[in-house]
């Protein structure tokens, strides 16, 4: 009966966190649409206020001449935008390269001591009543701004995210096959959050917010892009999201360079989750409380440790009963996960030996991402994770 319990509970909990949600989404959208009660918006194509362009980068030499002309070509009046870079910790020459560009206000710092302490440090120079953050290694799209500042001729609208979009090569890696698969799906959800109420955060690759609305974080935060956009939200303003202003940027060189990013967003995901608690009060957020909960909390910390004990559970019922027939339910569900492991260690295989076979990336990246969560809140709860970035490296664009 224990097993049984167990069995169903991390059962649903899988399903529910990949599948049912976005199922569940996508019906209250369909059905506000159909009763008339679209989103009240009140954008504006006129609306043109000042913005600031923000960057913060440690050691981005290499990007640097191409973030700058990106920046310089956005269709945006340039006189509206201040261009503010945050250097912190580089010794790669950068801050000197940034600051013979008279177009930009460049605040460098020796010491590193984080991103979070730099944007903080950063924020204090900002003078327009929208900021926009960027990271110095992606590329905005040309109407990302005027896309942008769209949403904020909305008094309700606090921060709108922005549309992350990972660039395909013909030389596709497991890396880089699973998380354009992972930011399409996402993505959507995103996009019908926001249609229903409000997205449920952001990514540091392209995200802005009321400047007003800013306040200091604690430094040792790991991802300030979730932490700023949801004490947004959690005060009562909406993320709007806005598919049309992205940032793109290539895959991770391989998969381990990507496990190296997973294990640190699962880390600040644990993180975050203990931070934001009062998200979770329906009294006080609403429905927002609900897209909290199904969106980040149930992925970051339960469907992780759940697929993998489930298929302990599902072993041990088997087991017990003895019963290996497919028209037993329990070993039918036990038998797919064999599948979903032999596939995914057949990925890694194959990515190992340089062999290019995407029907078999997809579970390889499924099962790496969900270990690197695991290993992530690990790491959180022994406090081994540095706030210092440790950055991967990326495919060739």
């Amino acid at each position: 009966m224990i097993l049984s319990l167990l069995f169903w509970v991390l059962l649903f909990i899988l399903v529910y966190t990949y599948v049912g949600y976005a199922l569940v989404l996508w019906l209250l959208v369909g059905l506000k649409k159909v009763l008339g009660r679209r989103k009240i918006s009140l954008e504006s194509d006129d609306y043109e206020p000042d913005v600031c362009l923000f960057v913060t980068a440690f050691n981005e030499k290499y990007y640097i001449e191409q973030k700058v002309k990106n920046a310089f070509s956005l269709d945006y009046p340039k006189e509206k935008i201040q261009y503010v870079w945050v250097t912190d910790g580089s010794d790669d020459g950068s801050p000197e390269m940034l600051e013979q560009l008279k177009e930009l206000e460049v605040y460098d710092q020796p010491e590193r001591r984080g991103k979070m302490h730099a944007m903080n440090r950063g924020m204090e120079f900002v003078k327009a009543p929208i900021v926009i953050f960027s990271d110095a290694n992606t590329v905005l799209g040309k109407q990302s701004i005027r896309e942008i500042v769209r949403c904020f001729s909305n008094p309700e609208v606090g921060c709108v995210a922005g549309e992350k979009r990972i660039v395909q090569n013909n030389e596709e890696t497991a890396a880089g096959a699973g998380e354009g698969l992972y930011w399409k799906m996402e993505s959507w959800i995103k996009r019908n959050d926001w249609e229903l109420n409000s997205a449920v955060g952001a990514v540091g690759e392209l995200f802005a917010i009321r400047t007003e609305l800013f306040e200091d974080v604690e430094p040792d935060t790991l991802l300030d892009d979730f932490i700023i956009s949801l004490r947004i939200a959690q005060r009562g303003y909406k993320i709007a999201y806005a598919p049309k202003a992205y940032a793109e940027e290539t895959a991770s060189l391989n998969v381990t360079e990507e496990l190296k990013r997973k294990v640190r967003i699962a880390a600040g995901g644990i993180q975050t989750i203990m931070r934001l608690k009062g998200l979770l009060n329906p009294f006080k957020n609403g429905i927002l409380s609900w897209q909290y909960l199904s969106h980040k909390v149930l992925r970051w910390a339960f469907a992780p440790p759940a697929l993998f004990l489930l298929f302990i559970i599902n072993l041990l019922l088997v087991v017990s009963t003895n019963n290996w027939s497919v028209d037993n339910f329990y070993a039918l569900v036990l038998y797919l996960q064999v599948l979903l492991y032999m596939t995914a260690a057949f990925g890694w295989y194959f990515e190992n030996k340089k062999v290019r076979m995407k029907a078999l990336f997809v579970p390889y990246y499924f099962v790496m991402i969900n270990s690197a969560t695991i290993i992530g809140i690990i790491r959180y709860v022994r406090g081994r994770q540095t706030v210092n970035w440790e950055k991967s490296k990326r495919a060739a664009g």
